[in-house]
């Protein structure tokens, strides 16, 4: 039978543009340099010690600060696993520099897990974790020494968990829980704060439920050395009772609602230690803002971004800082307001918060001012950023990717996290389609942003790790940043990363590595960089419960990577093949097995140049688990699974398996479903039928089980892709008489002649034309009844055939006949010189048609006409058309050309074929093309000889 092209590799591309309320993690900046000392750069690559380095170490001659060092660099489960392999490494792992900071938040943290860490934690002064059921694992930390702490989604956290780790930690001076809204947290919580921490200099909540007068003024009594304020995001905050906090020198309410300016204004300016108010996406008015300027003493700094109504009040002409102070707005200079505060040459400073580093000086209230500038305006950014608004393209393009880009360079981790993440979601416009917004993107890429967030996923802090390789996948959709990547190296810290034992930096690690997998261009130096073994080590390291997204990433990059034949052979090697199968068999994610899948069908596009299309059959249950995936909800996932399906029908062994399986009856109910489904669907339901029909067994039971009908139906589609394909599938089961009668019967005669005649692919035009000279050779007897077939409902037709027949064959005629101009070809009759011939041959070549292959039966009616059907004038027509069919399966460069000529040698062609060319009776087009036949059968039978 007839087998189709192979169906492509598909390949798409992964956004990462998720909820930031609930992916942005903080990071404080990590101190304990005591028993730090240099490493040269050559001896980390990306965040992890060089294979090269590390290779020949005697790690037993190390200084014991040069093993410190190395310990600082691992997370807290790597650092206590090398800790345990010998006694001096216990002795130095376990030193009080190594865990007074600690980063739970891409953890499980529970109760087991902080008393397998509460001996090393005695002295812990710095804390992040992920706040939901964190609170009993902080108390079992036992770190009573505890400074610090700052908690990811918080949304589960409750008055009363906060209220027991206040309790058990009085040595609190910091507490920042956000950005995910603490919608649990009430006055209760906020007074045992009061209550328990005396010493709290600073406190940052987001989305409380709400502060009422006492829960402050509890906070004014008790915290007095509270600096810093923040209560953003949120519903009910008593305005009136923050005036009361005289100790504070930054307050932060943006995002807040419900507040009185009027009120509010005349309040907090009374406040006598107040240096910077961030009053950000409020609905603060012109009127409070030029009180804040004018009435507060000490303000140095008010920070009011995107707030509707104070912009649409003010006259931006005219509104300047006020007596020294500054006013940062979106439509003001942040950069030069910002630098005003610290030199007088503003026109020097493009990168702000970087030059104050290099400037820095021992004004400790002024360091203070620009650290607590750099963290208000990095959230509000992030914000702006999530909001997605069209309205601020001229904001991000004229400043706000600068103003992203210089807090890249922040000496808090925390800035430098929210700004990754900022830059990861600014640039994209819709996350389902995969679409980033180009100018943003090379906006970044021309202020040295690339360079930025490679420096920063190759730092040994997981959060920055993680959002900067976010903002590495999302900006590598635009061509050039994939480029720029490729060229600083980027793909190998991202393969680095996607090693990590943090399940987020390699989450986000293999999403970069699937956009950059996109297009050949860097498909090779991923595998290269050792980023096929990496994805698929992912697969087999963490678990589908947990780490869906993951996983799904990590099978998407396979799935581009697989498109490519060296790649597919590497991802082979590595154990893909048995990874994605374990995936296709047991992940219950719908993303997954989709990608699986996809993945699957790419690595069996190679299947004359490797066996990975053989070796997937081979895997136990991997069939199985693709005909089951037809079945799916998920419109994707039945896609994906039937293109598997098609493409592993080109194997011998494993299209007979496939049916085996269920595969003819789960594809005949995938196209009979799909004629409402989206093109792709239905291209690869046609597709696959089209590849189990190859054989006999399989073409019977598809005409058996009702697949005909939707195939006629997909033939009538307009679309080029669906049509070709159902029209393929029908010329393979046209060769078999029953089905021949079903596509009789199921009118499915004019769909075909429609496409003969009026598809713009040619492709399509020619396998119509070959199904309908298979229906019409002679093989159906014109006096045969047509009985009723499964789509017919019981309901018997009776049709002329010859009628039919003869009007069909008209119309495939037509189609030879356009092959070529008539004045060459009669140019070409009056002579048959080879070069004319070959003229004629060029001009009426299909070249697609070199990609399909014939087996021998089917090639036979090809040759032979039954010499009593209908009329000579009719018999001597199909004879024509066969040749001219003939021509293009044994044309020199088709890919099966070789094997179609050995298989008509063996049939007796050549006698055939020369006494048509001798025939007197025999039409000059007959001739023609029965010498192009001829002659290219003797060229193959030299090549081969």
């Amino acid at each position: 039978m007839f087998q189709c092209l192979f169906y492509s590799s598909w390949e798409n591309e992964y956004l990462k543009f998720e909820d930031m309320s609930e992916r942005v993690r903080q990071k404080c900046s990590h101190s304990e340099e005591k028993y730090q000392t240099n490493i040269s750069s050559e001896t980390f690559d990306s965040g992890c010690l060089n294979s090269a380095t590390v290779c020949g170490v005697d790690w037993t001659t190390l200084p014991d600060d040069t093993v410190i060092q190395l310990f600082s660099y691992l997370n807290y489960r790597d650092r206590a696993s090398l800790a345990s392999t010998c006694r001096t490494f216990r002795l130095l792992g376990s030193l009080p520099c190594l865990w007074g900071s600690l980063d739970l938040r891409s953890y499980k943290f529970d109760t087991a897990a902080a008393v397998s860490l509460s001996l090393r934690c005695k002295n812990l002064q710095r804390l992040k974790f992920p706040a939901a059921g964190s609170a009993d694992a902080i108390v079992s930390l036992q770190a009573r020494e505890l400074r610090e702490i700052s908690g990811d989604f918080c949304r589960d956290i409750t008055d009363a968990a906060l209220s027991v780790i206040a309790a058990r930690h009085e040595m609190l001076e910091s507490i920042h829980l956000g950005p995910d809204p603490c919608e649990r947290i009430s006055s209760d919580a906020i007074k045992a704060l009061a209550y328990c921490c005396p010493r709290l200099r600073r406190l940052w909540m987001s989305g409380v439920k709400e502060a009422n007068g006492d829960a402050i003024n509890a906070l004014a009594k008790h915290c007095r050395q509270l600096m810093e304020l923040g209560f953003v995001e949120s519903d009910n905050i008593d305005e009136v009772a923050l005036g009361n906090l005289s100790s504070l020198k930054f307050l932060s309410v943006a995002g807040t609602r419900n507040l009185k300016w009027g009120s509010v204004a005349q309040v907090w300016s009374r406040l006598p230690q107040l240096v910077g108010l961030d009053v950000s996406r409020t609905d603060v008015n012109l009127s409070a803002i030029t009180r804040f300027l004018s009435l507060s003493r000490n303000l140095k700094v008010l920070i009011a971004l995107n707030c509707p109504v104070f912009e649409g009040e003010v006259d931006r002409n005219t509104m300047h800082n006020n007596k020294g102070r500054i006013l940062l707005t979106l439509f003001s200079d942040i950069v030069k307001g910002v630098a005003s505060l610290f030199t007088d040459n503003l026109e020097s400073v493009t990168d702000v918060f970087q030059h104050w580093k290099e400037v820095r000086n021992e004004d400790k209230n002024l360091d203070e001012v620009v650290v607590w500038i750099e963290w208000a305006i990095s959230h509000s950014l992030l914000r702006i950023a999530e909001n997605n608004l069209k309205e601020f393209d001229d904001f991000w393009l004229t400043q706000g990717a600068a103003v992203l880009l210089s807090l890249l360079q922040s000496s808090q981790e925390e800035v430098q996290e929210r700004a990754a993440t900022a830059v990861a979601t600014f640039v994209v416009i819709d996350d389902e389609d995969a679409t980033i917004h180009c100018q943003r993107a090379e906006a970044i890429l021309c202020g040295d942003g690339i360079r930025m967030l490679l420096n920063l996923a190759r730092s040994c802090q997981e959060g920055l790790q993680s959002e900067a390789a976010k903002a590495i996948a999302n900006l590598s959709i635009d061509s050039k940043v994939a480029k720029a990547v490729a060229e600083s190296r980027g793909i190998d810290i991202l393969a680095n990363l996607a090693k990590s034992t943090n399940r987020l930096v390699a989450e986000e690690a293999a999403g970069g590595l699937w956009n950059l997998s996109v297009g050949d261009e860097h498909k090779g130096a991923i595998a290269e960089a050792g980023g096929v073994k990496a994805l698929v080590d992912l697969i087999f390291k963490w678990p589908p419960s947990s780490t869906d997204v993951l996983l799904e990433r990590a099978t998407g990059a396979l799935a581009n990577l697989g498109a490519d034949e060296k790649c597919s052979m590497e991802v082979a090697l590595a154990g893909g093949i048995h990874a994605l199968v374990m995936l296709a068999r047991t992940c219950k994610f719908e993303g997954v097995q989709e990608q699986a899948a996809r993945a699957l069908a790419n690595l069996a596009a190679h299947g004359d140049s490797n066996s990975n299309n053989a070796a997937i059959g081979q895997e136990t249950g991997a069939l199985e688990a693709l005909v089951q995936l037809t079945y799916s909800q998920n419109e994707g996932v039945r896609q994906e699974a039937a293109g598997a399906l098609w493409n592993l029908s080109f194997d011998d062994k494993n299209r007979e398996a496939i049916s085996a399986v269920g595969g003819v009856e789960a594809l005949v109910a995938l196209a009979q479903s799909s004629l409402d489904a989206s093109q792709g669907l239905q291209e690869r339901a046609a597709g696959a039928l089209w590849g189990l029909s190859v054989s006999e067994t399989n073409s019977t039971a598809i005409g058996r089980q009702g697949g005909i009908a939707p195939l006629i139906a997909l033939a009538s589609s307009d679309v080029e892709d669906v049509h070709e394909t159902a029209a393929g599938a029908l010329w393979n089961l046209a060769f078999y008489r029953d089905n021949a009668l079903r596509i009789i019967q199921d009118d499915g005669v004019q769909p075909l002649v429609h496409l003969c005649s009026s598809s713009n692919s040619k492709m399509a035009r020619f396998m119509a034309a070959l199904a309908l000279v298979y229906m019409f050779d002679g093989r159906i007897d014109s006096a045969v009844p047509v009985g009723p077939s499964p789509s017919s409902q019981g309901r018997s037709k009776s049709l002329n055939i010859d009628g039919v027949g003869r009007m069909a064959l008209k119309h495939v005629e037509e189609f030879v006949s356009s092959f070529y101009e008539p004045q060459t070809f009669n140019a070409a009759a009056a002579t048959l010189v080879p070069t004319a011939l070959a003229q004629i041959a060029e001009a009426i070549r299909i070249p697609e048609a070199g990609h399909l292959r014939c087996r021998q039966a089917p090639i036979l009616p090809l040759l032979f006409t039954k010499n009593d059907y209908i009329l000579n004038s009719i018999n001597k027509m199909l004879q024509q058309l066969k040749n001219a069919f003939s021509l293009q399966f044994t044309m020199p460069g088709g890919r099966h050309a070789m094997h179609h000529s050995c298989l008509l040698q063996k049939a007796g062609a050549a006698r055939v074929l020369r006494a048509t060319a001798a025939a007197s009776t025999a039409p000059i087009q007959a001739k023609i093309f029965t010498k192009i036949v001829l002659r290219n059968l003797e060229n193959h039978h030299e090549v081969s000889s």
